[in-house]
This record gives structure tokens, sequence and C-alpha cells, in this order.
């Protein structure tokens, strides 16, 4: 093939090219679509406004914690918490990872593990880690405490919660009493 072929087939395909723009641009100014003032429906994105935790009316729906700590299975807790473990140990004196060490988290004050540095939002917050918070927490951290920096999805089964909790009650928690109600 000669150069001049080569030529013709370029200038073809450059030639067709620029008709489809120009095609283009004169059906653009030939009807010019109007966008409506409002739009027809909205879409949820889920996005709210900013604020520093959940409402307690977001609580998960079935049996009550008590109910579930009270048959909560610790061997199947350690199994959970397998997801939990590329980011959390759980060693007495463990290191910090990408979260903080998880031993004694029952009753601990939030926030509290030397050497992690936590997001302002859980700082904020306050308070203990108690059977109720760690439930709602591990159910879906980012609505717990927005501006969490847990990348975590949560666990939707009730009874995997519960099942971990009971396994973090066994790592130095054990005299927090369980949930009555």
């Amino acid at each position: 093939m000669n150069s001049f072929e080569l030529n013709k087939i370029a200038g073809a395909v450059l030639g067709s090219a620029l008709a489809i723009v120009a095609i283009n641009e004169i059906a653009n100014i030939a009807i010019s679509p109007t966008m409506p003032e409002t739009p027809a429906y909205v879409i949820d994105t889920g996005a709210e406004e900013a604020s520093t935790v959940a409402s307690e009316d977001t609580k998960p729906e079935g049996p009550s914690l008590a109910v579930l700590m009270a048959s909560a299975d610790e061997a199947k807790g350690e199994k959970v918490f397998k997801k939990c473990g590329s980011c959390h140990t759980v060693e007495e004196g463990g290191a910090n990872k990408i979260g903080p060490n998880l031993y004694g988290i029952l009753g601990k004050a939030m926030a509290s593990v030397e050497g992690f540095s936590y997001s302002d939002a859980l700082v904020e917050l306050g308070g203990e880690w108690g059977y109720e918070e760690l439930n709602a927490f591990l159910t879906k951290p980012k609505d717990y405490v927005k501006g969490t920096k847990m990348s975590f999805a949560g666990l939707k089964k009730p009874t995997d919660r519960a099942d971990l909790i009971a396994y973090l009650r066994t790592l130095g928690s054990s005299s927090v009493p369980l949930p009555t109600e």
C-alpha cells in the first residue's frame, strides 16, 4: 500500500468524524432542550444533614439485645471477629492497627485507647462502650457516629452482633453485667 492510499483512508476517517461533530452541533442549535425548574422526581441519596450521633429512633428492629445476648455464642463471635481482625487486635496490651486494640472494650470510655488517633466525632461523643452502644455502632458505624473514620459497613444480622459482643466480653470485660432489658 502506498502513502497516497493511506492519506485517502485517514482523510475519510477524519472527514467522517468532522461531519458527525458538525451534525451534532447543528442539532443542538436547532433543538435546544429546556431543563425544568425543579426535578420531576427526587432521588434519595441517603445524604442527611450532618449531626454527630444518630437519633434514638434508628435503633435496630428485632429481639431486644438482652434476649440476643442471653443466647449469644462466643465461639461464633470469634469467627465474626475475623472481619474485624484486619484492622483491630484483641490481645491484652496488643498494638493498634488501622483501628484501636479492642481488649476490654466493654465498659471502657470511648476514644480512650492510648496511642490511637480517633475521629473528632467519636471523641466528642464521649461516654462508655456498653452493650447498647456497641450494638448500635456495629449495626452501621457511620450512622451511629456521623464523621467516624471507621469505614466498616456494619453487621446486618443482630445475632452476629450479639455473638461478636459476647466474644469481646470474654476479653477482659466479663465483669460488665449483661443487659436485662
